[in-house]
């Protein structure tokens, strides 16, 4: 059974930072793709930070690059999301997700089947 199980949210003053975990099970972890996702009250899951199994590549949505960095260790089948420079509309939950159809680059939700259930991280300004 496929789970994931993030970690490491919490409040955050502007401009401070968190680390995000996602501990992956019951699946070849080195065969998958992970996204980081999230989702603000109101608003729709987008996309924010992607890692490739195959090469490592990483891929983020502009509001994010500069500022996040994702990153996988392969020997405890964990990915985290590292966020610097937080601000206010970073406020969200957020979710890492992953399927075996993902080959490439994506940022749609509808293309994972499988997610953990979300920290929630919130930013005072």
């Amino acid at each position: 059974e496929v789970q994931l199980v993030e970690s490491g949210g919490g409040l955050v003053q502007a401009g401070g930072s968190l680390r995000l975990s996602c501990a992956a099970s019951g699946f070849i972890f080195e065969d998958y793709a992970i996204s980081w996702f999230r989702q603000a009250p109101g608003k729709e899951r987008e996309g924010v930070a992607f890692i490739m199994n195959s090469d490592g590549s990483t891929y983020y949505a502009d509001s994010v690059k500069g500022r996040f960095t994702i990153s996988r260790d392969q020997g405890k089948n964990t990915v985290y999301l590292q966020m610097n420079s937080l601000k206010h509309e970073d406020t969200a939950v957020y979710y890492c997700a992953t399927d075996p159809r993902v080959r490439y680059v994506s940022f749609d939700h509808k293309e994972y089947g499988y997610w953990g259930q979300g920290t929630q991280v919130t930013v005072s300004s």
